[in-house]
């Protein structure tokens, strides 16, 4: 059986966690779906190891996060939290081959390998090594779906700063990025400080802001998310790619080799 060529959804982004997406690349979703694309999340795992919120709780911000991101689809491949295994034996493999397989994406977001949180850095890798798994004609998964290939796999920034390949501008996104994020309020307020977790400080947000503000800041926009593509970028047209990106000056530099 031959790899799929018909593509399906057109931007599939992967979250460990049922907030990931929002935090991360909230403003490339809605961004996207402005533009007039089919959007669609997929979670990981249902966050049952969260120090606040219970998993029906969470699915409850999800589901009403999806409608502000102006989400197609959403999906939560249950893996166990805090246990995803990203290894070439691993038993959660199959699962995201056959979650590719079936929505056949152009472009697929997955978190930096680069992560404070090990479900994160688990991700990354799982994604990597799925994407490449999903192609393979002789790797077979319980949904039996054909082998398919996306255009191409994109890592979105999380708390690590990563070089970016290229940075989106998510200036008119912002406010409906803030609002997908308010969903998820069993994770971002601060119920009881005996449970109290990063993303539950109002710093953190600030944060999150804060960096998205800067990285606009880096193409001369309000706000930006930076996505890194593992392979070189071509252009067939540089000068219709420069008129199309025509940003104006940038009001912060990233220091060169």
């Amino acid at each position: 059986m031959s790899p799929e060529t018909s593509y399906g959804i057109d931007v599939l982004a992967f979250g460990a966690h049922p907030d990931d997406v929002e935090l991360f690349c909230g403003g490339a979703m809605i961004t996207f779906a402005h533009l007039g694309y089919r959007t669609g999340i997929i979670d990981l795992s249902r966050g049952e190891l969260a120090s606040q919120g219970t998993i029906d709780e969470r699915s409850r911000e999800a589901e009403a996060a999806a409608k502000v991101l102006g989400l197609a689809v959403r999906e939560n491949l249950g893996l166990p939290d805090g246990f995803i295994d990203p290894t070439a034996a691993s038993p959660h493999l199959p699962a995201v081959v056959d979650a590719i397989r079936r929505h056949r994406p152009e472009l697929i977001l997955a978190p930096w390998i680069e992560e404070r949180h090990p479900d994160h850095v688990a991700a990354g890798w799982l994604l990597k090594r799925a994407t490449f798994f999903s192609g393979l004609t002789t790797y077979q998964t319980p949904g039996r779906q054909a082998p398919f290939v996306p255009r191409q796999l994109l890592c979105y920034e999380m708390r690590h700063r990563m070089t970016p390949s290229f940075i989106l501008d998510t200036s008119k996104a912002w406010v409906r990025k803030a609002e997908a994020i308010a969903c998820h309020e069993s994770q971002v307020v601060r119920r009881d400080a005996a449970a109290a977790t990063l993303i539950s400080s109002p710093l953190a947000r600030e944060a999150i802001e804060a960096r998205d503000r800067y990285r606009g800041s880096e193409i001369g926009c309000r706000y930006g998310e930076a996505l890194y593509c593992p392979q070189v970028m071509g252009l067939a047209d540089p000068l219709s790619h420069f008129r199309i990106n025509d940003f104006p000056p940038a009001h912060a530099f990233e220091p060169t080799p």
